[in-house]
């Protein structure tokens, strides 16, 4: 990756990351911590893949809209913590540490964070609305969020996933579950970035598809750390997919790893049929966030 690319990647993280911390989600009231556990997982940090996907996209195509997307990005990164949050929950995952700091529901209490996961959830979309965007654009980037974070998409496959906890399932089955619960979010960054600058729905689509392969790898890598790295390392909870239908636990690690290697090629391919500046924004956050293990 170029040089110019890495200070762009990380000028654009910069700018982001500063836009988060003044506009961490506000409700004053005399509940002794609700609005401190609002902000809590949002300001711990993460890698903001999602946001930036978005943001990648728009400043590939045009720079002057970068401002104005911040406020979409902020709205899914709010969507993406509300769903990490949740996951976390003893009812789903049980886990402690989450962007390097102890989850929600254990430095607060379980209803604290379903009520945090569930604010943040709406108020995703409400940011999405107050963006400064034409209604048109608002309306197809809400109707993209909820179709892919909603009930067809990131809610059924956390709901497959949950509910076939121990029970094994067939390859295609896991890629089903897996497109749903982590992929579509991740292609549907993408999209957003993509209808937020009008390119044509033909392109939108070849994004789309590009965002699902990119998404699986990405779960692939994910299910990898799970075995391979400790919990400090990783900034959560590992070693807790032992009764989880991961890539790992059906291919075995070297299964996984070439998969993943077999799936980063593909999505490189598909990188290369795009227009040039999308094409240089991708491989430079691709290099940068994504081949990890490939």
């Amino acid at each position: 990756m170029g040089k110019n690319n890495i200070k762009n990647m990380d000028k654009l993280l910069s700018e982001f990351e500063l836009f988060l911390k003044s506009n961490l989600p506000k409700a004053p009231s005399f509940h002794p911590f609700y609005e401190k556990a609002l902000a809590k997982m949002l300001e711990a940090g993460g890698k903001r893949f999602r946001p930036m996907l978005l943001l990648c996209v728009v400043e590939a195509k045009n720079k002057m809209l970068v401002r104005n997307a911040m406020q979409v990005a902020l709205g899914l990164e709010y969507l993406h913590t509300y769903s990490l949050i949740h996951d976390d929950l003893p009812a789903m995952d049980n886990a402690t540490l989450r962007r390097g700091q102890a989850t929600l529901h254990t430095t607060y209490d379980e209803t604290s964070a379903i009520l945090v996961g569930d604010g943040l959830n709406t108020e995703a979309f409400s940011l999405i609305s107050k963006a400064a965007l034409s209604n048109d654009t608002k309306i197809q980037l809400i109707s993209s969020l909820s179709e892919n974070g909603g009930i067809n998409g990131m809610v059924l496959g956390q709901a497959i996933d949950c509910y076939f906890e121990n029970k094994k399932l067939d390859l295609e089955q896991i890629k089903f579950l897996h497109i749903h619960k982590t992929a579509k979010l991740i292609a549907c960054s993408l999209k957003m970035g993509a209808i937020i600058v009008s390119y044509d729905i033909k392109t939108q689509n070849e994004i789309y598809d590009f965002g699902l392969n990119l998404g699986l790898l990405f779960q692939i890598q994910d299910d990898i750390l799970d075995i391979t790295q400790s919990s400090e390392k990783a900034g959560k909870t590992t070693q807790n997919d032992t009764e989880k239908n991961s890539f790992v636990n059906l291919l075995g690690l070297v299964g996984a790893k070439k998969s993943a290697s077999e799936l980063a090629e593909k999505c490189i391919l598909q990188v290369e049929s795009f227009d040039e500046d999308l094409k240089n924004a991708l491989k430079g956050l691709l290099n940068e966030y994504f081949f990890r293990h490939c």
